[in-house]
């Protein structure tokens, strides 16, 4: 029996989307007392409204005065990405632990400067690794938790596959993850200033950073050291032929990204994982790791799965029924989403950290993850510029 413990004091900053998925991992937490103290947001209407819809103390505009609560424990970090390093080596400076959503970071372009996205990536990629390297600098004057918010590490099916790779010690030879939808409803998704890049940033960070996971398990398993060696990719702007007409069922507008990507990481064993993202893929979101061992083969079917199907002639009464992510209508055969926050691992996520935390244990999602996730996709952004592998 765990002893008992005082509780987690959490303050968000932001309140925009992930409040909410974070909001909802909170009020799921089981065997961890927390505390929902302080939201913080530049725009105090919809700080307001998660802390009405969440339960928070209080709602502020001022990230300073978050950071100086001396009761606030830990740092929610849910912001855009450009802001994402800058305000976690803040909160460790002051003696915060931190929660950071992903991407750790990207590069967004220096002041006054126009089509970010043409900027050579190879300038990119330097600019990336820098920023990175400062924050782990500021956190090796701390002894506070960093926690990486990425919820494929999470999610129930890889969860169970980690958990068979290292009762068997197998030998990963070869992975393949996705995450592939139509679009995004975002109105900045097209903008590298805004998002840091593509499909790739967006959504193939979640695959990529899932089996980087499991690679990781397996070197724990075996008393191994795995490290990349290298990464080879290729991106594109695949609905660039589409006329007006052709374009309406795809949300993707990419104006300076890619809206499809592959990129190969090679690892310091020979095995490999291969990382697909595309924003022109219609019937809903589309999410998998596939793990090929020396002894087994693990289909981690994320969404969508076969839980529940469903068939509608109309959609009568449904209109408050979330039925799937990305479709738009719920007519005919579809594959519902069930239990949602849990298999694509929103709960886990938040349950982990919070006992993180509390047992002052290591989190499955760690800043060595982030930092070689972000890597990994910007070094595949200058693979595919300069047509060449990039060693590591």
């Amino acid at each position: 029996m765990k002893e008992q413990v005082k509780p987690v004091v959490i303050g968000t900053v932001g309140a925009g989307y992930a409040a909410h998925l974070h909001g909802n991992g909170y009020e799921k937490v089981s065997g961890v007392p927390i505390r929902l103290k302080t939201v913080c947001d530049l725009n105090l209407t919809l700080a307001n409204e998660v802390k009405e819809r969440y339960g928070y103390e209080q709602a502020i505009s001022d990230f300073d005065a978050l950071l100086a609560d001396p009761e606030i424990d830990v740092i929610d970090i849910v912001t855009p990405p450009f802001l994402h390093c800058n305000m976690a080596a803040k909160a460790l400076r002051a003696g915060k632990h931190v929660i950071c959503e992903k991407p750790l970071t990207g590069y967004f372009g220096a002041p006054g400067e126009e089509n970010v996205g043409a900027t050579p990536k190879s300038q990119m990629y330097k600019a990336v690794l820098e920023t990175m390297e400062e924050l782990k600098q500021v956190m090796a004057t701390t002894d506070k938790k960093f926690m990486y918010a990425e919820n494929f590490v999470y999610a129930t099916p890889v969860q169970k596959a980690a958990e068979i790779i290292r009762n068997k010690k197998s030998k990963i030879l070869f992975m393949k993850g996705e995450e592939s939808l139509k679009g995004s409803s975002s109105p900045v998704a097209g903008k590298w200033n805004k998002t840091g890049g593509g499909i790739l940033v967006r959504t193939g960070t979640h695959p990529l950073t899932g089996m980087l996971f499991l690679k990781q398990q397996e070197a724990l398993a075996r008393g191994e050291v795995i490290t990349v060696k290298s990464v080879s990719a290729d991106v594109g702007v695949t609905t660039a032929c589409l006329t007006e007409h052709e374009h309406r069922h795809i949300a993707a507008r990419p104006e300076d990204v890619e809206d499809y990507a592959a990129v190969t990481v090679t690892f310091s064993d020979g095995t490999k994982c291969l990382t697909i993202a595309s924003d022109a893929v219609l019937g809903g979101t589309k999410n998998y790791i596939e793990v090929y061992s020396n002894d087994s083969a693990l289909m981690c079917n994320i969404t969508p799965t076969d839980l529940l199907n469903t068939y509608f002639l109309d959609e009568d009464g449904l209109e408050d029924t979330y039925i799937s992510e990305m479709l738009p209508a719920k007519l005919g055969w579809n594959k519902a989403f069930v239990s949602d926050e849990i298999i694509r691992g929103y709960m886990g996520e938040l349950q982990d950290f919070m006992e993180t935390i509390a047992y002052d244990k290591v989190p499955s999602s760690n800043f060595e993850l982030a930092y070689q996730t972000t890597k990994i996709m910007y070094a595949a952004y200058l693979s595919a510029e300069e047509g060449r592998r990039v060693d590591f």
